[in-house]
């Protein structure tokens, strides 16, 4: 039976506990439609962690845009700045450089965000950690959840399952990117997904 991470994260979030989330983000408009759904059932931070993204100016513009938002639309949310520590995504890439998009290239960068936002929760004692990834509909929502899933354990904190997508989530991001102005980028990030450019890949 196919898992319904969207279904299980509606269980948890309505069983009455209010939640401290810490979100890992990809960027403003994914996070646009994920902090609506989480912010009425817990008090989320947003962790913007995407030592990916090139080039650098790329990586400040989709940042900017991430705070803007959060100061328009979501004024309650916290924000946390990550490093911009590229050299750690090439090497959790190397040797998958020419791998296809959505191959296991991708899965070595979904980990290496998710694995430094679960530490940061355990830091900081945050109840989960969760990810905006699971809203794009070019991104495999099973893989995202696996990897999390994978790192609860040693770290310490559960990993907040989702498929944001789930009931038009992806449609919900289009539309409150146009009513904030949002800039949505035309490739998910990194140097490689940039060669193969696919419009609004993220």
């Amino acid at each position: 039976m196919k898992a319904d991470f969207n279904a299980e994260m509606e269980e948890i979030l309505g069983r009455g506990k209010r939640l401290k989330v810490l979100l890992h983000s990809c960027c403003a408009p994914c996070s646009s439609h994920c902090i609506s759904v989480l912010a009425p059932h817990a008090d989320v931070t947003v962790f913007y962690y995407n030592p990916n993204i090139y080039p650098q100016s790329e990586y400040m513009r989709r940042k900017q845009e991430q705070i803007r938002l959060l100061d328009s639309a979501f004024p309650g949310v916290d924000f946390i700045d990550g490093d911009y520590d590229v050299e750690s995504f090439y090497d959790a890439v190397k040797g998958y450089e020419n791998c296809p998009e959505g191959g296991e290239r991708c899965a070595k960068c979904f980990e290496l965000r998710l694995a430094k936002t679960a530490e940061l929760a355990r830091e900081r004692g945050y109840d989960c950690f969760a990810t905006t990834l699971t809203v794009s509909p070019h991104k495999n929502s099973a893989v995202i959840n696996a990897i999390g899933k994978g790192l609860a354990p040693s770290s310490g904190v559960d990993f907040l399952p989702s498929d944001f997508k789930k009931k038009d989530g992806y449609k919900h991001s289009l539309q409150l990117s146009s009513l904030y102005g949002l800039y949505r980028q035309n490739y998910c990030g990194c140097e490689f997904s940039r060669e193969r450019l696919k419009p609004n890949d993220n």
